[in-house]
């Protein structure tokens, strides 16, 4: 049998621990303990509190000196790029002055351009307009130096047929101011300038064959001898013979006449011929004051050839009073009235040729 294994000795009671230095009475209770614990609890949770605060200062310093810098870059080249845009702008400035002189450059070039492919594309009504316009103020000027109005009138006529054959209904009122006008040409009393120049030189022609008032009557040629005496001794028929040459010569020598102007009677024979001249002259003066239009001068100097012309010359004459007769017709037909204007027919064309 084996034998059984000794027993063990009981163990001895524990006896209290004394913690050096500290009596049993002072030594902490569990409490304090655990005010301990928290307290250092705390303690660390600040700790790491304050290192996480601290490291996240830092990171936000780190990011401020960041951002400042990436500000500083940022304005470093914002004044570049202002500085920049300064100088396009000042070029586009520049180019837009030069754009705008050469845009006013290409209106006027436009402008002219337009005037010339207006002019160039003109109508024909506008032409006729034009056309005829030129032919009225043509005629209305050589009737102003002729002062005859058939040019001014066959204008009218030739300008009428012409609005006529265009059948414009536009160019009616053209038409209506061309009769107009052209009644009132017909109706005024104007004078007759070329008529009257050709009576003024046919005047002229006969102003040498006008006897002068003191002019010797010469002896007609074609007057019928005297009968015969009847029958006589040829003593009687020579005795006859020399009392008719007598009285011939008697007739000669004597003449009885009646002259009002005694002015008349100074002329001598060698003056007749100045006395003509004179005569023409006046005559001629009357021509240059009709185609001068200087109507109230040109009577002033038909009445004066008149004058002279009873003054100087034999009244008794024919031919005398034909040219006395013809010079009271020109005196008549001078007037001193002015040729109507065509103003109503020309501004009706300038209606017309502004399209109105």
């Amino acid at each position: 049998m084996s034998a059984l294994p000794p027993s063990s000795p009981e163990p001895a009671p524990a006896l209290p621990v004394q913690v050096l230095g500290v009596p049993p009475a002072q030594r902490p209770s569990a409490a304090s303990r655990a005010g301990w614990f928290a307290l250092v609890a705390i303690a660390g949770a600040a700790l790491l509190s304050s290192v996480m605060l601290w490291q996240r200062l830092s990171s936000i310093q780190q990011q401020l000196a960041r951002q400042s810098a990436d500000s500083g870059a940022n304005a470093i080249e914002a004044r570049a790029l202002a500085r920049q845009a300064q100088d396009v702008a000042r070029d586009t400035a520049a180019r837009q002055a030069v754009m705008e002189s050469r845009l006013s450059e290409v209106a006027l070039q436009r402008s002219q351009l337009e005037d010339l492919m207006q002019s160039l594309s003109r109508s024909r009504d506008e032409n006729l307009v034009v056309d005829v316009e030129s032919s009225l103020r043509l005629a209305q000027q050589q009737t102003q130096l002729t002062g005859s109005p058939e040019a001014l009138l066959a204008a009218l006529r030739t300008a009428d047929q012409r609005i006529a054959r265009a059948a414009q209904p536009r160019l009616a009122r053209v038409r209506s101011a061309i009769a107009r006008d052209t009644d009132r040409i017909r109706s005024a009393s104007v004078t007759d300038v070329p008529g009257l120049l050709v009576r003024i030189d046919d005047i002229v022609r006969q102003v040498d064959d006008l006897p002068v008032a003191n002019a010797v009557p010469a002896r007609a040629v074609d007057e019928p001898p005297r009968p015969a005496a009847a029958a006589t001794s040829p003593a009687a028929a020579w005795w006859g013979r020399w009392r008719d040459a007598v009285l011939a010569e008697a007739r000669g020598l004597v003449r009885v006449s009646r002259i009002d102007h005694p002015d008349a009677m100074l002329v001598a024979p060698e003056q007749a011929y100045l006395l003509r001249e004179n005569m023409k002259l006046k005559l001629l003066d009357v021509r240059l004051s009709l185609i001068a239009r200087q109507n109230d001068s040109a009577r002033a100097d038909v009445t004066a050839a008149s004058q002279a012309l009873y003054k100087y010359f034999d009244p008794a004459s024919r031919r005398v009073q034909a040219v006395a007769t013809q010079l009271q017709q020109v005196q008549s037909q001078v007037r001193t009235a002015e040729l109507p204007r065509i103003d109503e027919t020309l501004a009706a064309l300038a209606t017309a040729g502004a399209g109105k």
